[in-house]
């Protein structure tokens, strides 16, 4: 396409009537190498200079559980190895979750997606008819879920993991040696993950995403992280997650936060003045949220009572928000930015 075509300052093309990013082009690697989402994290979290062994990872203050970034390394490579050996899943079977959020959800996603198996995570609070819809729709080998929610889920051709039983613990931990782990040559172009539109319009839909998609995605973020400002003290990056990690948005960040080397606050069950805790107890810079929550931060008189001071972003999406609640917003808090996404999914 010619370039004179889109105009400079817009970004807009008159030719097929749609808007480019004015931002330079960001680097991906080539569509034709084998590479899965899970090799790419990897590689990114190992060419920066962050201290795995003493990094945390996760980490989930109801339970006082958490995990640095070694022992998730540790954990993906071990449970991706036992699940080749010991269930024989193959590049392009497809494993449905049905889990609550814990810290062996995210481990789960980036070794499942190591061998090329399509994840397909579904809200654990489903209907026995919307989750036999979304199981028609991904038509999974394998399901993993809690001995809570593995009621719900049909007979499979491999059976269903309990992830909080002693077998998935063993799966997940058990020491393998190198010559075991598994090579799987995983295009670009295979779906990762399908996810499950809102249904609104409809019945809820699948929505296959590639690894090609996911590594495009984390790959934008990547290059535009800003340099640290060398007069001001750096503050370590902490994501406070009170969004569901089967929804795209908690999907996808979990992926991303992984790859940069941050830490992951992970609530189990959102209460606002909880959040407004951990904002001030873990220091926290960014927070996914939905405009609700940004229309309860404008008009709480909460918030006066704890130091948000460590806020930098907020990513909003799931719907529009309005003009007026952001520039409440940015009076109120002129230190936060917000990234608005719609359609995400």
């Amino acid at each position: 396409m010619e370039m004179e075509s889109i105009n400079p300052r817009t970004g807009f093309c008159h030719q097929t009537k749609t808007f480019h990013s004015l931002r330079p082009r960001t680097p991906i690697p080539p569509p034709h190498q084998p590479l899965s989402i899970t090799h790419f994290v990897l590689s990114l979290l190992q060419s920066s200079t962050v201290p795995t062994t003493t990094t945390t990872y996760l980490n989930i203050p109801s339970t006082g559980q958490s995990i640095t970034y070694s022992q998730a390394i540790d954990h993906i490579h071990s449970l991706s190895s036992s699940l080749k050996n010991h269930y024989s899943l193959n590049n392009k079977d497809v494993a449905f979750i049905l889990c609550p959020p814990s810290l062996h959800v995210p481990v789960l996603y980036l070794s499942l997606m190591h061998l090329g198996v399509t994840i397909s995570p579904a809200n654990p609070l489903s209907s026995d008819s919307e989750l036999t819809h979304q199981i028609q729709l991904c038509k999974p080998k394998i399901a993993f879920a809690t001995s809570q929610t593995a009621h719900k889920l049909p007979s499979l051709p491999l059976g269903t993991i309990l992830i909080d039983s002693p077998e998935f613990t063993s799966l997940l931990t058990q020491p393998k040696p190198q010559a075991s782990q598994p090579r799987v040559e995983v295009s670009q172009s295979d779906v990762a993950a399908i996810l499950y539109s809102s249904g609104t319009t409809g019945r809820v839909k699948g929505v296959g995403l590639t690894h090609r998609n996911l590594i495009a995605l984390i790959s934008g973020f990547h290059h535009s992280r800003e340099e640290p400002d060398p007069n001001q003290p750096e503050q370590p990056p902490v994501s406070l997650f009170i969004l569901p990690l089967f929804h795209v948005f908690g999907f996808f960040m979990s992926i991303n936060t992984f790859s940069r080397g941050e830490t992951l606050v992970l609530m189990e069950r959102f209460d606002f003045v909880q959040m407004l805790k951990y904002v001030e107890k873990y220091r926290v810079t960014y927070m996914p949220v939905s405009p609700p929550l940004i229309v309860a931060l404008v008009k709480s008189d909460l918030t006066e009572k704890y130091d948000l001071s460590s806020l930098r972003a907020l990513g909003c999406g799931g719907a529009p928000l309005g003009k007026e609640v952001a520039d409440k917003f940015k009076e109120k808090f002129p230190h936060v930015e917000i990234a608005q996404g719609y359609g995400l999914t």
